[in-house]
């Protein structure tokens, strides 16, 4: 009988202990996502289902299948050591989307790992769905806003309060009067509410709120991650940079070798539309915007003498007529159709290229192209470090800009999520001129004595790197 009880109790203990060591490996989502959005939304589509400047992540384990999940783990980890040892998976991916390397993250548990999957598996599949948040923060699961059933909450407990209060003040009026006080009063609501314990409470409640809500606003001022203004000019970066091929520092050449990446001015479109004088997509309509900012003509293939200082009534003569042109050869006649596209491009371009409301009436000069990015005052960064020295790809922080129409802000562009990418990525040592003063880092690379280094090892946390 004792034996028995023995071997009962030893199967209770068995269970329990085989319950608890599979809901302690069983995914959290919400772990999952927040380490995806801090750790890999900068290479990686949040949709799981589009290329970006790494590949899309949905089905990532039926791809590693044939493999053990033990290898999926360590090309989390590292990747680069994965290639280097000739693992199939890993030399296939290379080959695929070389000469990117993905950053490192040897400090991820076996179980940070599988959050992460999980929380990419359900975004891929959608099930469930999950809310996207670009604070950086995890989200409900069910892709609900809690916010109302917050407020419920503390309403309803709000009112328990109140009763509570009700009935601990009659029972010290109960208590009172057994006691023989016949002066003893019981507490109005009114009472209740207005006394001083109640009024305190209310006033350490709205410090807290109001703490929570000022910093939780105060860290997300001048945040605009998804930001897609409209352009004066429809330019898209889909056809330019995607189809046919136009490489980003060609354009936005200050990204090289400056600070700024700049706005390209009119001179750099008109090195490919001087030939270029009508668009695939919008034939003379945005083009046409383009010649009249800077005082080319396109009907005589030159630009016009003295342009700054023509009327807007001549400028109208001179496009009015070029759209006209080109839309009787396509159409072989003006007609009251041709008429009405007319009138609509010129007002296009006068709305375009003017405002009145800021007294600025004249259709010459440069294009006030609206800004998508914009770092507070207090913030330094220099395109040049990033793109010449640390040879970062344009796609690793402003998303895959060759397949967007409207461009938008792809990263949050926070404090956090530059200081995580600084931690976690490799600085590319090999055959680079700018580090070639780090002489320990390199001996201990080339004796194997590390694997890697990062931007935090030289210095890339540093205050003074950004704030000075």
């Amino acid at each position: 009988m004792t034996n028995k009880l023995l071997y009962f109790k030893f199967l209770i203990l068995f269970f329990t202990c085989l319950t608890f060591s599979l809901s302690a490996q069983e995914a959290d989502l919400n772990a999952g996502k927040t380490l995806f959005i801090n750790q890999c939304a900068s290479c990686h589509a949040k949709d799981m289902k589009a290329d970006l400047t790494g590949p899309a992540l949905g089905g990532v384990e039926e791809r590693w299948a044939d493999y053990p999940r033990e290898d999926l783990y360590s090309w989390i980890r590292n990747s680069q050591a994965m290639i280097s040892a000739g693992h199939p998976r890993a030399k296939e991916l290379w080959s695929t989307w070389g000469p990117t390397i993905m950053n490192n993250f040897p400090a991820y548990t076996d179980q940070e790992i599988e959050n992460v999957l999980a929380y990419v598996d359900a975004k891929w599949k959608e099930q469930p769905k999950v809310v996207e948040n670009t604070t950086g923060t995890a989200g409900a699961a069910d892709g609900e806003d809690n916010r109302l059933m917050f407020i419920a909450l503390f309403l309803i407990l709000g009112l328990l309060a109140l009763v509570l209060a009700r009935i601990i003040a009659n029972l010290n009026y109960m208590s009172q009067v057994q006691e023989g006080d016949t002066d003893a009063q019981r507490k109005t609501l009114s009472d209740i509410l207005t006394s001083k314990g109640f009024v305190s409470f209310v006033i350490f409640l709205a410090i807290v709120i109001g703490g929570f809500m000022t910093v939780n606003n105060a860290i997300n001022l001048g945040r605009q991650q998804g930001y897609q203004p409209d352009q004066p000019i429809k330019f898209s970066h889909a056809t330019h940079a995607g189809l046919h091929k136009i490489d980003c520092k060609y354009c936005h050449d200050g990204a090289r070798r400056s600070k700024h990446s700049v706005i390209p001015a009119a001179n750099t479109c008109m090195n490919c539309h001087k030939a270029i004088e009508k668009g695939s997509t919008y034939g003379t309509a945005e083009l046409t915007k383009i010649f009249a900012s800077i005082g080319y003509d396109p009907s005589t293939d030159k630009y016009i003498e003295n342009y700054d200082e023509l009327k807007t009534e001549d400028i109208e003569k001179i496009y009015k007529k070029w759209i006209a042109d080109e839309y009787v050869k396509d159409n072989s006649t003006l007609d009251r159709e041709g008429e009405r596209l007319i009138e609509e491009q010129w007002d296009a371009i006068v709305s375009s290229l003017t405002d009145p409301d800021n007294g600025d009436d004249k259709i010459q000069g440069p294009i006030e192209w609206v800004r998508i990015h914009n770092l507070p005052d207090h913030v330094y960064f220099n395109h040049a470090q990033h793109v010449t020295v640390g040879k970062v790809e344009c796609q690793q922080c402003h998303g895959k800009v060759e397949a967007m129409e409207v461009v938008e802000q792809y990263s949050p562009l926070s404090m956090g999520w530059c200081i995580n990418c600084h931690r976690e990525t490799d600085v590319q040592f090999a055959d680079n001129e700018y580090y070639k003063s780090f002489e320990i880092y390199h001996e201990e690379l080339a004796k194997g004595k590390r694997k890697g280094v990062t931007v935090e090892e030289i210095g890339g946390l540093e205050c003074q790197k950004c704030h000075y």
